[in-house]
């Protein structure tokens, strides 16, 4: 199978929460928006996530356990400060990790954590897991 493009949709109630979140936090547009479903793209090019609201009875809506959506940034730092300034309360501080990142986390209106992170060096323990 040869894949062109991967995305990730949330069945979720609050789906203008969501889309106002990643609106107002990364810059997210609409590229396809009709109530009940909408397609959000990071950035002009970035990845993209959607929202689509329960159609059917049963229809099982994300409970916000699970799930973390991984953000990799040029500069964690400025990220972290934007975002700070911003007012979102961080889950996880912003901390160098041994396996060769430095990250932190915030949570989206729906419970998805959402960590944002930028490459950096790992150490000799974790070195032998990275692929060339």
């Amino acid at each position: 199978m040869k894949t062109s493009q991967l995305s990730t949709c949330f069945c979720t109630e609050d789906i203008d929460a969501c889309k106002d979140f990643y609106k107002k936090y990364f810059a997210a547009k609409p590229v396809f928006d009709c109530g009940w479903y909408v397609t959000l793209r990071i950035d002009q090019d970035g990845p993209e996530i959607s929202f689509i609201q329960p159609q059917q009875e049963g229809m099982l809506t994300f409970s916000g356990a699970g799930v973390t959506l991984n953000f990799k940034v040029h500069d964690v730092d400025a990220e972290h400060a934007r975002l700070t300034r911003e007012g979102l309360e961080m889950a996880m501080p912003l901390e160098d990790h041994p396996w060769g990142d430095r990250g932190f986390s915030i949570k989206d209106p729906i419970g998805n954590s959402i960590y944002i992170y930028s490459d950096r060096e790992p150490s000799g323990e974790f070195k032998q897991y990275h692929a060339e």
